[in-house]
């Protein structure tokens, strides 16, 4: 095996040899990146891109290399040098542009209209309002989760997240002009959880949040540079004459002060001031770096051309015309194994590692050294393969972690073993092709499911999802993404002439996607998701082939609606048997469709959409009749049309209108040859409640006639002295002769008209008999004019008739008269007194 550099030849020391900081160099880039002082540029935090755009402020010689442009063209590049994409910015002049936590480019134009633009150039579009573009936006600072603009006004404008929400105005900071420099402190890195801008004004600087605006009292600035730390608990100043002054976030700490004016080989202004993790600051000058320690040390990085550095959590990226590096602190585990001299127990498993592979007894003579520390110098061991870039150094130092482990007694192996997984990750991803240069610490706070993610964005899908099955992780993210690229890859092909022709390819695409997620297990992808991104860029065909194996209505349902696919949606949504989702097309289409190809569809649907049709029912039956009424139209159902509006009608209180429903649901009845009963009742009713109509006109509305069954109507007549009335209704609708007979006992029982019954009685033999006169008289409790009826009831029943009336005397005598003896001696014991009792006994004796 080839010798490698040794890992200090990297490091400089600062204070007094204490504290060692190191410059990897990450890729070397030479021909690959413009002149990037040529260029406004924004870095992505992470191992992520970097993006360009020429600054039209600064002249370009002829004849340069890099070509001119007509319109603002913003490019992007990898740590690498890799181009990933160009595009063209046609929206107003563009104030800022910056990267997002998800690796998506943010650019906003004055007109407080911003976009989020991905590594294959699809962009999602949003704007600050309307106020925003009529005051115009000045400047604005971006930040992973927001931003925070500028407007010409000089009020701040808050967007939290990228999802398109409502701006914020944060307070007013009352300026009376633009500052001379400024920056955010993002609201993960406060404790109140607010953004909080930071203003140089004048010689001080204000900090804003939501709340309030607080002018901090200094008298330092005006300050050229705000640069926060990436905890948020620091700041680098730099004023105009050249003083880097650190202090704490809240000012009541000062830390560290430096003259950058003392700088050998600095020409022209600072261009940034970065932090280096949260311990150093880097400044930069043009083909100079200089990194500047907590107490004024320093260390000089020479680059050749124009720089730009980007701050990250554990170190400071600095990209050049050449060359990719990376400047941090060295790890304090890298710290106790390489440093020279070095005695920590770390140090010694090191050497005794390297002794035992030269077969040297000092091996057990080291390890002997360290037991008690063995275990805490295996994790240091295992933690610097972690921080070394060189995967021969990772290997030497896992493989004298592993040398110390058969040492232990125990020793748990899940971080040894997690740690190789993550090297060989990282190790790939840094590869030049993929240009991601992370460091451990980075991928640990960034996730690996985040990196996955932005290998995907970069269309590295063979990557990710090795990676993906390495870790363990689910491949459906991968999967997804690949199935969309793929979508946006293949183009359809044409196949016959003019009517004949169709679009091929779909078939073949679809069978791809499939095959592929059933062999890599990509159970749980939505195959809505990918359809949606078919039908998205006119691949209306394949959008349905792709729904046609989701397993779930509700995601199916939604994108079948946006494709106008009205009748498959609504198909799905009955056979998933959701009732909702069936409701919720249902009306998603009524609201959309004209009425006549609404019911048309539900018609056409037959058998298949019959559920849907009674739905439908249920629902236009409880909250829309009109629409109810013209569906039983449209499909010719007079039945159901009649009941429903007697169904209405028994539910108007409006006479005229109730009328009008009923005579509508007779003609609904009347032209259906099988209802013609139905028919004829209903016209009846209508008839009836005319009638009604005009009784209550005639009574002055002083008698509730309307609404009334015709038995009611009749004894209603009859209680209130309309006989003539009664007598008509009774031939109008055919009365059977009994059930009127009834009808008017008891009417005139209840008027207590006496004479008119006895005048109605006599006037023609009863169909009902006489008993029914006696029995109701009796129960009203009219028993006295109750015997008036009795003598014409049939002989048998007389006596106990005339019991009923409370006529013992008359019962005995009809006994007599019929000589019935044993009626008379069942009289005799009933008797309800001894009087009655004698008078009986005297009837009994005349008897014999």
């Amino acid at each position: 095996m080839v010798e490698m550099e040794h890992p200090t030849l990297t490091w400089q020391a600062m204070q007094e040899g204490n504290v060692f900081y190191r410059r990897q160099q990450c890729y070397s880039t030479p021909d690959k990146l413009p002149e990037l002082g040529d260029y406004i540029i924004a870095g992505c935090r992470y191992g992520g891109p970097i993006a360009l755009m020429r600054d039209n402020t600064k002249l370009t010689a002829l004849g340069r290399s890099t070509p001119a442009v007509s319109k603002s063209q913003i490019q992007i590049y990898s740590p690498a040098g890799e181009s990933l994409l160009t595009f063209s910015w046609d929206q107003g002049r563009i104030i800022r542009f910056g990267w997002t936590i998800e690796e998506k480019l943010a650019v906003l134009n004055e007109e407080g209209v911003y976009r989020l633009y991905d590594l294959q150039g699809d962009y999602e579009q949003f704007s600050l309002g309307s106020e925003a573009a009529e005051l115009g936006i000045v400047d604005a600072r971006i930040h992973d989760n927001g931003l925070v603009a500028l407007t010409s006004t000089l009020t701040l404008l808050e967007v939290k997240g990228w999802e398109g929400v409502r701006p914020l105005t944060l307070a007013n900071p009352g300026l009376s002009e633009p500052p001379h420099s400024w920056a955010v402190i993002p609201p993960d890195l406060n404790i109140s959880r607010h953004v909080e801008v930071l203003l140089s004004v004048d010689a001080t600087i204000h900090t804003v949040d939501n709340l309030e605006s607080v002018d901090q009292r200094l008298s330092r600035g005006p300050f050229t540079h705000v640069s926060p730390s990436p905890n948020g608990k620091s700041l680098a100043l730099l004023t105009f004459n050249g003083t880097l002054w650190v202090v704490s976030a809240d000012f009541q700490r000062n830390m560290a002060e430096f003259d950058t004016s003392t700088v050998v080989g600095a020409e022209g202004p600072v261009r940034q001031v970065e932090w280096c993790g949260n311990d150093a600051i880097l400044v930069t000058w043009h083909s100079l770096a200089v990194l500047v320690g907590p107490y004024g040390d320093t260390l000089h990085y020479p680059y050749y051309g124009s720089t730009f550095a980007i701050t990250e959590m554990d170190g400071v990226r600095v990209i050049g015309q050449e060359v990719c590096d990376l400047i941090q602190k060295v790890p304090a585990s890298s710290l106790s194994i390489f440093r020279p001299g070095s005695t920590s127990a770390s140090a010694i498993l090191f050497d005794a590692w390297e002794s035992f592979n030269k077969k040297s007894p000092k091996a057990d003579e080291n390890i002997r050294s360290i037991k008690p520390e063995l275990a805490k110098a295996v994790n240091e061991c295992i933690d610097a393969a972690g921080q070394e870039w060189e995967p021969y150094w990772q290997r030497r130092l896992l493989n004298a972690a592993k040398f110390g482990r058969s040492f232990l007694d125990f020793h748990n192996p899940t971080d040894f073993v997690q740690m190789g997984q993550t090297l060989k990750v990282l190790n790939a991803v840094r590869f030049y092709e993929v240009g991601i240069p992370l460091t451990y610490t980075q991928y640990n706070y960034a996730s690996p499911s985040r990196l996955i993610t932005r290998l995907t964005s970069r269309n590295m899908h063979l990557l990710a999802l090795r990676i993906s099955a390495f870790l363990g992780l689910k491949p459906d993210a991968v999967l997804k993404h690949w199935a969309c690229a793929k979508i946006l890859k293949s183009r359809p092909t044409t196949t016959g002439t003019g009517k004949d022709a169709e679009l091929s390819g779909d078939d073949d695409v679809c069978r791809t996607i499939v095959e592929k997620f059933e062999e890599l297990g990509g159970s749980d992808v939505s195959y809505a998701d990918i359809a949606k991104k078919a039908w998205e860029v006119g691949r209306g065909g394949l959008a349905t082939k792709l729904l046609d194996h989701e397993p779930k209505g509700s995601d199916q349902v939604p994108l079948l609606l946006a494709m106008k696919e009205d009748r498959l949606a609504l198909v799905k949504a009955v056979d998933s048997g959701d009732t909702d989702l069936v409701y919720h097309v249902l009306l998603h289409l009524h609201k959309r469709l004209p009425l006549g190809s609404f019911f048309r569809l539900l018609e056409d649907g037959g058998k298949t959409l019959a559920p849907a049709t009674k739905l439908l029912e249920v629902y236009a039956r409880e909250q829309n009749r009109e629409m109810l009424r013209d569906f039983y139209y449209s499909d010719d159902r007079r039945v159901e049309s009649a009941v429903l509006s007697l169904d209405e009608a028994s539910r108007m209180q409006d006479q005229s209108s109730k009328i009008a429903a009923v005579k509508t649901a007779q003609k609904f009845f009347s032209e259906d040859k099988d209802r013609s009963f139905e028919a004829k009742v209903t016209d009846e009713y209508s008839r009836l409640l005319t009638i009604q109509q005009q009784l209550e006109g005639e009574a002055d509305g002083k008698i509730k006639f309307f609404g009334s069954s015709l038995d009611e109507t009749i004894r209603l007549c009859i209680v209130n002295g309309f006989s003539k009335r009664a007598d008509k209704l009774k031939s109008d609708f055919k009365v059977p002769d009994k059930r009127f007979w009834y009808i008017k006992l008891y009417g005139l029982t209840e008027s207590r008209d006496f004479e008119g019954l006895e005048t109605f009685a006599k006037s023609k033999r009863s169909p009902i008999g006489y008993e029914a006169f006696v029995r109701h008289l009796v129960e009203k409790g009219y028993q006295k004019e109750a015997i008036t009826y009795v003598a014409r009831c049939d002989p048998p029943k007389r006596a106990d008739l005339y019991i009923e009336c409370g006529e013992w005397r008359m019962a005995g005598k009809e006994c007599k008269d019929r000589n019935d003896k044993a009626k008379l001696d069942d009289l005799r014991k009933r008797a309800p007194n001894s009087l009655i009792q004698r008078e009986l006994d005297q009837i009994a004796t005349n008897m014999k």
